[in-house]
């Protein structure tokens, strides 16, 4: 793979941190700090990466290790502090790459890592060191980011009897309340960005597990159009539905790290598709004006179910109106409510065939097969500090006993089920002359750890944007009454993200909704004078 040219991002960077350095503040708050403050005060030379990963890792001992114990992380670099120190150099030599230079980043730990271990949150892949990094991580090294950590997950990805549990990693707690969790399937990543343990972290999304974590910890993440960004080296959960995305606590944050990854890759033919539509800046479309004139359909299916998230949806809406845009009421028809059948009848056999594949990379000694992940399930015998995890482990069986992808039962569900649901909704967005969708991202904010999971559970918009692989730009927008964090989602066609980033920002920059957990408060040094 050819070595991105930084040349003309670092000029950009350059010319605008000189705009900005008369204009920077004599403090440096990191409880509220974006990657562009960051930027400025490294280039100013009153911060370094260095220090800032020195703060990260401060905050993990504090709150991962001790203190409320979040759980949120499996595994720290412990090369951080060199590759930060190696990347001020850089930055003094050469100027930086661009604005993720010196960043900390954590990754969902089903991304691979040549460096560290890579093991889906489950003791059956325990110290597996992949072969190589995933294609967006390759690409996140190259843009001068620092790998801080691999997060906790629930297990393989899959969050449907879990809230946040792997039997590596343990149960991840939400820093908002520790009585609940994280939401899965990317609860590590977004309870790890909500503690403000990294500006960044990346998640996966199969159905709402990027979007799911992001909402209950009160963050921005984008959850990108199908094909924007590689999975090749990422656990696959199912391919048909699956991408990788950035969970930050701003737009702008978020915004950067996806150009960073952008690009196409050849081990991931859906990358193709992006041809022509992708950008490695996606900063450029960020304006605090984009609501006006703008026109968004409400999903009024989607508009809550508890009380505190109907409020919180029903000021959002008298917001976005008083800042230009027209909002237009949309009903859905039955055939998309019903939608998850789709997913049902496809992921299962996906995950048996596609998990297979990832399997057959590691290294001797690991299973290579769903089946042989299963045969370790029935025979377990915990060692010291391992854990089970009966539920994930009973889904294995769902999954192998799923359709073969040369059945005719999933052939019509993957061509006929996808296609339907996004030609509807193409329609009508071009019906009503609309740019997005919203819907508020959960329609309960985060559920208690004790939840019984043999109880229907409410369900909430994610899995369209992944059934017909749209793009969902997410945003901070208010709390409940016991200060559980609610989000907006603005959800349009495929390779939309300039105009939902823009929409969603003018909204952030209107609202300044996020909250900040109180069980992680600022330690001492986290303002930088």
């Amino acid at each position: 793979m050819k070595k991105i040219k930084f040349t003309r991002l670092r000029l950009a960077l350059s010319c605008a941190l000189m705009i900005a350095n008369s204009a920077f503040a004599a403090d440096l708050d990191l409880s509220s700090a974006t990657i562009a403050d960051l930027q400025k005060a490294m280039e100013q030379g009153v911060f370094s990466s260095e220090k800032l990963v020195e703060l990260s890792l401060a905050r993990v001992k504090a709150y991962d290790d001790a203190g409320p114990k979040l759980n949120a992380l499996i595994y720290v670099n412990p090369k951080a502090l060199a590759e930060a120190k190696a990347l001020d150099a850089e930055r003094k030599a050469k100027g930086a790459r661009g604005p993720l230079h010196g960043i900390p980043v954590i990754l969902k730990d089903n991304h691979d890592t040549v460096d560290m271990p890579t093991t889906g949150g489950s003791v059956f892949l325990e110290g597996s060191m992949p072969p190589d990094d995933a294609f967006i991580v390759k690409k996140l090294r190259e843009a001068g980011a620092i790998i801080l950590a691999k997060a906790n997950l629930s297990e393989f990805a899959s969050s449907a009897k879990t809230n946040g549990f792997s039997s590596f990693g343990g149960q991840t707690l939400n820093p908002h309340d520790l009585t609940r969790g994280p939401s899965g399937s990317s609860g590590g990543s977004g309870a790890a960005v909500a503690a403000w343990y990294a500006p960044l972290a990346l998640g996966t999304d199969t159905g709402g597990s990027i979007r799911n974590p992001c909402s209950v910890g009160g963050l921005a993440c984008v959850k990108p159009t199908r094909g924007l960004l590689s999975r090749d080296g990422v656990i696959p959960l199912g391919l048909s539905f699956d991408t990788s995305g950035p969970m930050g606590r701003s737009i702008y944050d978020v915004a950067a790290a996806l150009g960073a990854m952008t690009g196409i890759d050849a081990a991931d033919a859906e990358t193709a598709n992006a041809v022509g539509k992708y950008h490695t800046d996606y900063v450029q479309f960020l304006d605090a004006n984009a609501l006006k004139g703008a026109r968004l359909g409400v999903l009024i299916d989607y508009a809550g179910v508890d009380e505190g998230v109907k409020k919180v949806f029903a000021e959002n809406r008298k917001k976005l109106e008083s800042l230009g845009a027209t909002l237009v009421e949309i009903k859905l028809p039955e055939f998309i409510l019903q939608r998850q059948s789709i997913h049902e009848t496809m992921r299962p056999g996906e995950f048996k065939v596609q998990v297979g594949t990832y399997l057959s990379t590691l290294k001797k000694g690991y299973p290579k097969t769903l089946a042989e992940l299963i045969e370790r399930a029935e025979n377990f015998k915990p060692k010291k500090g391992q854990l089970a995890n009966p539920s994930r482990w009973e889904q294995f069986k769902v999954e192998q006993a799923g359709y073969d992808l040369d059945d005719p039962i999933y052939l019509s569900a993957k061509a006929h089920g996808p296609a339907l649901i996004s030609g509807h909704l193409q329609g009508l967005l071009y019906k009503h002359k609309l740019d997005a969708f919203i819907y508020p991202t959960n329609t309960v904010p985060a559920q208690r750890l004790d939840i019984d999971y043999s109880l229907p559970r409410a369900i909430s918009a994610t899995s369209i944007a992944n059934i017909t692989g749209f793009p969902d730009v997410m945003v901070p927008a208010g709390a409940t009454p016991e200060k559980l964090p609610v989000t907006l989602s603005f959800m349009g066609t495929s390779f939309s993200e300039p105009r939902l980033l823009g929409l969603a920002y003018a909204f952030e920059q209107a609202t300044h909704a996020r909250l900040n957990p109180p069980t992680t408060p600022a330690l001492e040094g986290e303002v930088i004078r």
